[in-house]
């Protein structure tokens, strides 16, 4: 026995999309955390930025839960960090002084435009066995699935 899988008996797993699904996060996952170790971010933390800084305006805690499917008590912590490595600024939500909106910082953008180039670097290094059109491809589908009844565009 050598430890290593035996590909001519793969189980029945191989063949559950949910299954694939998260064995392929997973290869991405380790890749881009191995590149954003570096920066100091997690996969989670630069995720939470990265929606942080999609809105100009700064979106509430709640919506970056929402948006990356966590719970909101997992948020906290995540924007207590990168408020803490000044990269991320609750500031007092103008339509409702009760909550409070999450912006990115000069520096947490500045930080996010150097992350985003290495998670493409990960991404091309998990997905170099696929052609182009197969890449353009498996967006649509991952986009269809993750956002059910938005228009591609």
């Amino acid at each position: 026995m050598t430890g290593e899988p035996d590909p001519q008996a793969e189980p029945p797993l191989f063949d559950e999309v949910g299954f694939l699904a998260v064995k392929a996060a997973a290869a991405g996952s380790r890749l881009a955390r191995a590149r954003l170790h570096p920066l100091g971010l997690h996969v989670r933390s630069y995720s939470a930025l990265t929606v942080a800084a999609a809105s100009a305006g700064g979106r509430s805690q709640r919506e970056i839960a929402a948006y990356l499917d966590l719970d909101p008590s997992q948020v906290v912590g995540l924007i207590d960090e990168l408020e803490t490595a000044g990269l991320v600024a609750r500031e007092i939500d103008p339509s409702d002084r009760r909550f409070r909106l999450i912006r990115a910082t000069a520096a947490g953008s500045a930080l996010l435009a150097q992350a985003r180039g290495e998670t493409a670097a990960a991404e091309a290094e998990a997905l170099g066995m696929l052609t182009p059109d197969e890449r353009v491809a498996l967006l649509g589908l991952l986009r269809k699935i993750a956002r059910p009844g938005i228009p591609e565009g």
